[in-house]
């Protein structure tokens, strides 16, 4: 038997990139800083076969627009040639975030676009949403509050010749009204409801895809314009930044920074009703078990990998602010059976705790495990200190390339110290 150890905690550049490249994507760490268009297209298609297909994303016409829409040109410069075509989320200033490639393909998958549809997108961002939708719709109107990035997005998609794709600044709480009726909308930005000017601006028969609910709780919902009422399909759990103008105004629900905590850290909340753990997102490989042996209640879930390398994960954020608390205490109950490292150095099970400023960068994690061999249930705790700059955090746990059999329950984030 192998007993789990429990690495230290770690920060800076390479911890950074562990984290970003075993933990969100499959890229190998090897895989060498592209310096042309060429390298840009290999990594483009190891990203869509991965990140998308890999993910189950079927659409082929999807597919075609992700494998010809240079990602990198939409990233900052300065993180471009590291962080382009990983399976992430990526800082482009302002406090704003460019999608992972899975979820901006699933959403145009769901969103059904056809060639003679007119799409209003809220959220114009980096413009690679648009991007991706430009070849396969009529036309594109985008529409991004935050004026430094409306602007640099106009640029981009200037440049690059999509001629298809109007964007303008504003608040996308309030629509495009004088190129309505709209067929399909889709929201990159989380509001805690669906603003009343979208229903208003579609079509009947149309279609809006948005992210809806609390900061750190949210749902992808897929909405169907019927009798002048909308008919919604939740699809999945998810996380994005939130609506800001008239939206975050208008928030009934606020976080509470000053008392991190998880939802449904014990997973006695069980799945919804797609299959997916309340309270967590980005499931890969991930079923729901019950044992009476379970730590916390009777049920815990369970990751079982057979391919090295393939992602394996759930996660889930949480509102935590550094200047009001200085130390939490992070646990979690674990076991695993037969796993074997994968064929990069860190890829074992591991709980990870990462924190980000005000502009989702991130300022370090923090892990329990890496775990392997064959081990019954272990809990295990520690303190951890909260960076000043912190304004959110992100939970992981999951495989993350090695092979074999890991179980997690009783997660929790706790305030130990709190800034007077």
């Amino acid at each position: 038997m192998r007993f789990p150890s429990l690495l230290s905690s770690m920060t800076g550049v390479s911890i950074t990139t562990w984290l970003v490249v075993a933990l969100l994507c499959q890229f190998s760490l090897a895989t060498p800083v592209p310096q042309n268009e060429q390298q840009f297209e290999k990594m483009r298609r190891q990203m869509v076969e991965i990140a998308v297909k890999g993910a189950g994303v079927k659409d082929e016409r999807v597919i075609r627009s992700m494998l010809a829409t240079p990602r990198h040109e939409f990233v900052p410069r300065k993180i471009r040639r590291s962080q382009s075509y990983l399976d992430a989320g990526v800082p482009i200033g302002e406090s704003q975030t460019i999608s992972s490639p899975f979820i901006v393909a699933y959403m145009t998958q769901e969103l059904d676009p056809q060639p003679t549809d007119v799409v209003l997108e809220i959220g114009t961002g980096s413009g690679y949403q648009a991007a991706i939708l430009s070849p396969l719709v009529k036309e594109v109107y985008s529409i991004e509050i935050v004026e430094r990035l409306g602007k640099t997005a106009a640029k981009v998609l200037k440049k690059l010749k999509y001629k298809n794709v109007l964007t303008k600044i504003g608040d996308g709480y309030k629509g495009w009204a004088e190129h309505a009726p709209f067929d399909k909308i889709i929201v990159t930005c989380s509001p805690e409801d669906i603003p009343q000017p979208l229903i208003d601006q579609l079509k009947e028969g149309g279609t809006i895809i948005v992210p809806m609910g609390e900061r750190h709780q949210q749902t992808l919902y897929l909405m169907e314009k019927k009798d002048g009422k909308m008919v919604r399909r939740a699809l999945r759990p998810t996380l994005f930044v939130p609506m800001t103008g008239a939206a975050e105004v208008k928030r009934r629900v606020l976080p509470d920074p000053a008392n991190p905590s998880l939802l449904n850290g014990d997973f006695e909340e069980g799945l919804d009703e797609n299959g997916f753990a309340k309270g967590w997102y980005y499931q890969r490989q991930l079923t729901l078990e019950q044992s009476d042996q379970s730590p916390s209640g009777k049920h815990f879930v369970q990751f079982k990998n057979s391919v090295p390398g393939q992602l394996a994960q759930v996660m889930q954020g949480f509102s935590i602010d550094g200047r009001e608390v200085s130390v939490v205490k992070f646990s979690v109950s674990f076991a695993c059976e037969n796993v074997v490292l994968g064929p990069r150095p860190k890829d074992l099970p591991v709980a990870a705790i990462s924190f980000y400023d005000a502009e989702r960068q991130e300022l370090g994690m923090h892990l329990l495990g890496p775990y392997r061999g064959t081990n019954s249930w272990l809990t295990q705790s520690r303190n951890i200190r909260v960076p000043h700059s912190a304004r959110e955090g992100i939970v992981r746990i999951g495989m993350f390339g090695s092979t074999g059999t890991a179980k997690f329950d009783n997660l929790s984030v706790k305030a130990v110290k709190k800034n007077l």
